[in-house]
């Protein structure tokens, strides 16, 4: 987990709880962890070979925005003076690197992993040279231009098959940016995924925590569930795993999913009950098309997206397949799918049998899928299908199970003050809500994380792979203002909801 997405709201205000910690207790790890920690280590174990990963590495691996302290900061590998970065999930690097070390060998020219150094020379000669930390940084249209045509070039190249070394200049330092390590196979991915991990937290955690309470909460969330895929292509602007997991999908074998559920069947915590089977999107379990398997992901191609690929492979079968397994396993009560389901995929396919089969075996109650936003032109630029295939989902969703004679919810996700919607946009999202009788509890506001286009957006006010103009919502009043009008019906709400309207040029009474 991200450090400061741990500690800090979207608004950037202290969590009070960090689920990922003893107790539930917030504040039990610094800020910009890797850097403090790669600092200790140092002070301990000056000559050691400090490497390090995981999602708060990935992310900023290179010259990065920093929302927190709304300022570019250059590469976390210069900043924590680690030796080598790993990227992306690191299977694949990891293995490598302790090979190379274990045989007293250098640690350049792994795939998937980074590396620094105060030479020119050392840079690799097919190394494509990214605009530099002092051209990124500069708070100059200039260098905001530079920052949206780093980024490009960084998603241009993200891809194991087509993407190329690149190198990012940093004073008198250089980051070398190594190939995408390539995806793991089924049997690779079973491998890891099967494992023997302990399947709780550390002992020491069943001690109470200073708040009284025991264990690592986030752990109940996961601790029954499977992990069936990695990767996503669908790559909506506002999400990082394209940039961490990559587009790629990459899937578990049936028979490796079936032995760890079954495992999970002799737990002594199990109630019967699986609470996911999924990844970053649940329904992508197949390759978008035979040509990315072969030829690598296409630039400036979406799969999905506003406007779907013409060669989009549609087919919901082997997830099927892969879930009535799993729902007739001995000690199995019930199989639910909680993960992110991309309904604009599943209008896509003409056979209903997914829908159905999701409705009558896989939903508890309620089924929680992100339309977003209403605005078609937001949407767009979040490379997000037009709201008509949500309106369209939902009245699919609601069919089903009427004629299964099911009583299921769908709770649409909305996040306010996403690049390019300003007030009118957030007015035209409430009177959606309004029309549909949906008044979410919870409203998402937009994070700008590192690593992904919508943060690119955020900062620079440039869609990168355009060039034209992005309204964003920075300030924090007109964020406050945004997400009371997707509450509209809160009595808290009445004051914003009226400035909102008016300072958007509506009527005041607009909601009423």
């Amino acid at each position: 987990m991200d450090s400061l997405v741990a500690h800090y709201t979207a608004n950037k205000k202290r969590r009070s709880q960090d689920a990922y910690s003893h107790g539930g207790e917030a504040g039990c790890r610094p800020d910009r962890a890797i850097i403090t920690y790669c600092a200790k280590i140092r002070e301990a174990w000056k000559d050691v070979s400090i490497i390090i990963g995981g999602i708060e590495a990935s992310l900023r691996r290179y010259a990065h925005y920093d929302y927190w302290s709304d300022t570019v900061r250059r590469s976390v590998l210069l900043d924590s003076k680690a030796d080598i970065l790993v990227y992306g999930m690191g299977e694949k690097p990891i293995l490598e690197i302790a090979q190379r070390l274990a045989a007293g060998e250098g640690l350049r020219g792994i795939r998937g992993a980074c590396w620094r150094t105060g030479k020119a020379g050392d840079v690799p000669a097919e190394a494509a040279l990214l605009p530099s930390f002092e051209d990124v940084s500069a708070r100059t249209e200039e260098g905001k231009a530079a920052f949206a045509r780093s980024y490009l070039i960084q998603e241009q190249n993200a891809c194991p098959v087509t993407g190329g070394v690149l190198a990012e200049r940093s004073g008198s330092q250089f980051v070398v940016h190594e190939r995408p390590a390539e995806p793991l196979t089924t049997a690779e991915f079973d491998q890891v995924m099967e494992l023997p991990y302990a399947r709780r937290w550390h002992p020491r955690y069943d001690a109470p925590a200073s708040n009284g309470k025991r264990g690592i909460p986030a752990l109940q969330e996961v601790l029954f569930s499977l992990v069936s895929v990695r990767g996503c292509f669908g790559s909506c602007a506002f999400c990082a795993i394209a940039f961490h997991q990559g587009r790629r999908i990459q899937a578990r074998s049936h028979k490796s999913l079936i032995r760890e559920a079954t495992a999970l069947t002799k737990h002594p915590d199990f109630k019967g009950y699986i609470h996911d089977v999924g990844g970053p999107t649940a329904n992508f379990r197949l390759p978008p098309c035979e040509k990315q398997e072969r030829a690598g992901c296409c630039a400036g191609q979406d799969c999905l997206g506003a406007t779907p690929c013409p060669s989009l492979t549609v087919d919901h079968r082997d997830y099927i397949a892969l879930l009535r397994k799993l729902r007739v396993i001995p000690g199995v009560k019930k199989v639910f799918v909680r993960s992110g389901i991309r309904f604009d995929y599943v209008m896509l396919d003409k056979d209903p049998a997914f829908l159905r089969e999701l409705c009558e075996y896989h939903v508890s109650g309620q089924l929680k899928v992100a339309p977003e936003q209403v605005s078609d032109r937001v949407l767009a630029l979040m490379r997000k299908s037009s709201h008509t295939v949500y309106d369209a989902f939902a009245a699919a969703y609601a069919k089903t199970n009427r004629v299964l004679g099911k009583k299921q919810y769908l709770v649409p996700y909305y996040i306010a003050s996403l690049p390019g919607a300003g007030l009118r946009e957030a007015a035209e999202a409430a009177l959606y809500l309004k029309e549909t009788g949906f008044v979410p509890d919870q409203v998402q506001d937009f994070y700008p994380t590192p690593g992904s286009l919508a943060t690119c957006m955020y900062y620079t006010g440039l869609d990168p792979h355009t060039g034209k103009a992005v309204y964003a919502a920075r300030g924090e009043r007109e964020r406050r203002l945004q997400r009371a009008l997707l509450q509209f019906n809160k009595p808290e709400n009445a004051a914003l909801v009226r400035e909102a309207l008016t300072k958007a040029g509506l009527p005041a009474d607009l909601l009423k």
